[in-house]
């Protein structure tokens, strides 16, 4: 926990994803990297690493969370489809990529990429539009 991204390295999460806003038991963060318009994560407010770790109740209050953004994302970019990966190998702390996918776009009818390269960045301006339109759509 000592060198979590969520927890204790903010500098790095700072450079890597943007607030959005506090849901019920998680946080969301949109990507600076854009390959996939729209693509946010969910972090867990606590430091957990597996979701079993979880009561019923916080699990049923992050899938909640998990779907309120998937519909908020819907809603901003129209996908053909929301991916929704799970992964902690080597980031030890429990988050939700939510990543939406264009018909015709990168990976669509296969597993989305964790590291694009080259990567899409936006100008501040078209980030602060998506924030604003997610939040909206909330």
């Amino acid at each position: 926990m000592d060198n979590c991204l969520y927890c204790k390295n903010k500098e790095k999460l700072d450079s890597l994803m943007l607030y959005i806003a506090d849901l019920r038991v998680s946080k969301l963060y949109l990507f600076k990297e854009q390959t996939y318009f729209g693509r946010c994560v969910i972090a867990y407010k606590e430091h957990a690493v597996e979701l079993v770790e979880l009561t019923s109740q916080n699990a049923a209050l992050l899938m909640e969370d998990m779907r309120q953004v998937g519909m908020a994302v819907q809603k901003t970019v129209n996908p053909a489809k929301v991916n929704y990966g799970m992964y902690s190998d080597t980031l030890p702390h429990l988050h939700v990529h939510i990543v939406p996918k264009q018909a015709g776009g990168h990976t669509f009818g296969s597993t989305f990429e964790m590291s694009v390269n080259p990567p899409k960045y936006l100008a501040d301006q078209e980030y602060a539009e998506l924030i604003a339109k997610i939040k909206t759509n909330l």
